[in-house]
């Protein structure tokens, strides 16, 4: 390696590795090992720096009634004007930074911590969920708002409008309105919403406490909170007959009354087995469960072997729906008999 160390200045590493006939990528290797070295020596401590007086005399000051809630600088130019100097702006900043008095001294805004809902829905009119979209308009910048009410365990549309403006009185009398129509009785119906104006007026807050419903609010800017509103904005803006704008409010209505139509009544929804949200909402799906199981049963007994000797099932109706689905503890892995001797 002293040959190499007295080659490498003058003819570099790839030459002098060439050479001597060295690997070059263990040259490499030595170089990214850490050295062990000496810890380094305490730094001597300057002789223009404050002594010991000086400095307990700045911090007096710095901590004084006067200066207290002063900044440095300001301090600093204080005592020029009163032809003092205790030491430069940087000085005092360095004296309070050993003191640990830099820290932000000014209250701070604390957002409040918002709990996560969490809602089960076990059989319809349990949890609504309620939300408002916008609509495009005839013109630029002109739009709609519409208003939809949906029942999250068999996504079943209960409620919906269309109006010019978001307010709160329209909301109140869709939701009393819709609970009305759904014979609701006090007690037993949660409705969840974000934190929209609406959502969160007092015409709102009051009426529900009248009908006697429980209100739940999503988190701040978690649109995961709301998720079945938000999905089944998504499937009335993605049909391939929406369009990109209404000619007006009227066009709007003659829609959104064609699409609830067939979204109640025609769409197969994956998240409740695809039946449609009416047969589960109104306890028709039991019925028909049972139908498709049948018509599953007689084809596998005409052609069993296309189904490689398995009786086919009908999609899974749904049992419960959650909004956050609380998490589960992890279950600790177990260890064989075997396996702990050996260890």
């Amino acid at each position: 390696m002293e040959a190499f160390h007295g080659l490498q200045p003058h003819a570099g590493v790839a030459s002098a590795c060439a050479t001597l006939g060295i690997n070059r990528a263990g040259i490499y290797r030595q170089r990214a090992q850490p050295r062990h070295t000496m810890p380094p020596k305490p730094r001597a401590r300057s002789a223009l720096a404050l002594c010991a007086t000086e400095r307990q005399a700045l911090i007096e000051i710095l901590d004084s009634e006067r200066f207290v809630d002063v900044a440095p600088a300001t301090i600093y130019a204080t005592l020029l004007d009163e032809d003092r100097y205790h030491g430069s702006v940087r000085t005092m900043y360095r004296v309070l930074k050993c003191a640990q008095q830099t820290g932000e001294r000014r209250r701070q805004r604390r957002h409040p911590l918002y709990a996560k809902p969490e809602l089960l829905a076990i059989r319809p009119n349990e949890v609504w969920t309620w939300d408002i979209t916008k609509i495009k308009g005839p013109i630029k910048w002109s739009h709609f708002h519409l208003f939809v009410i949906l029942d999250i365990f068999s996504r079943y549309v209960v409620g919906w409008m269309i109006a010019a403006r978001e307010t709160a009185e329209l909301a109140e009398q869709l939701i009393a309105d819709t609970v009305a129509k759904q014979n609701i009785d006090p007690g037993t119906l949660t409705l969840h919403a974000d934190r929209g104006s609406s959502m969160r007026s007092k015409p709102v807050a009051a009426l529900l406490v009248d009908l006697d419903v429980t209100k739940t609010h999503s988190r701040p800017h978690v649109s995961d909170d709301n998720p079945f509103s938000e999905a089944q904005f998504k499937t009335l803006k993605y049909r391939p007959d929406f369009p990109p704008r209404f000619g007006s409010i009227e066009d709007a209505r003659a829609h959104c009354q064609k699409f609830f139509q067939w979204y109640n009544t025609v769409h197969r929804h994956s998240g409740i087995g695809y039946m449609t949200p009416h047969t589960v909402h109104y306890g028709e799906a039991r019925a028909l469960n049972l139908q498709r199981a049948a018509t599953l049963n007689t084809a596998f007994i005409a052609h069993p072997q296309r189904f490689k000797g398995l009786a086919p099932k009908p999609p899974a109706l749904p049992t419960a729906a959650w909004i956050n689905p609380p998490n589960k503890e992890p279950t600790p892995p177990t260890i064989s008999p075997i396996c702990s001797l050996n260890s």
